[in-house]
């Protein structure tokens, strides 16, 4: 069975190309549109890894990282901050916040995939 990765980003032109682009390489995609109804995506069913952007309007990604981090059904989800904010601070926020990982926009496909499969696979690179 394909891997299943949820992204959750307020930008169609960005889901469509993430979408179109792990599907080219074989996993299962669901979008969301913005934090709440990621959030009640990654509680009906929990994907592999969740691809998540950083600027949303309602919620931002810190604040869904943190929701899905302090609910047991998702505690465990690697989540992938993907964002346009490059500043160190917010890394680490990011990754204080329980991300696996932080890629900025814009981002490099191989990237994306290298993370994903690196979340997937139980390693974390937060340290780098």
């Amino acid at each position: 069975m394909a891997q299943r990765v949820l992204i959750i980003d307020d930008e169609w032109t960005i889901q469509l190309a993430l979408k179109a682009r792990l599907i080219a390489h074989g996993y299962a995609v669901e979008l969301a549109e913005d934090g709440p109804a990621g959030i009640a995506a990654a509680k009906r069913e929990p994907p592999d890894a969740i691809l998540l952007d950083l600027r949303m309007p309602e919620m931002d990604g810190l604040e869904v990282t943190q929701h899905l981090k302090a609910a047991p059904e998702t505690a465990d989800i690697p989540v992938i901050m993907l964002t346009a904010n490059v500043q160190d601070t917010v890394r680490q926020q990011a990754l204080n916040a329980g991300a696996c990982d932080f890629l900025t926009k814009p981002y490099d496909p191989a990237a994306v995939l290298d993370a994903i499969r690196t979340a997937t696979s139980g390693v974390t690179r937060a340290a780098d």
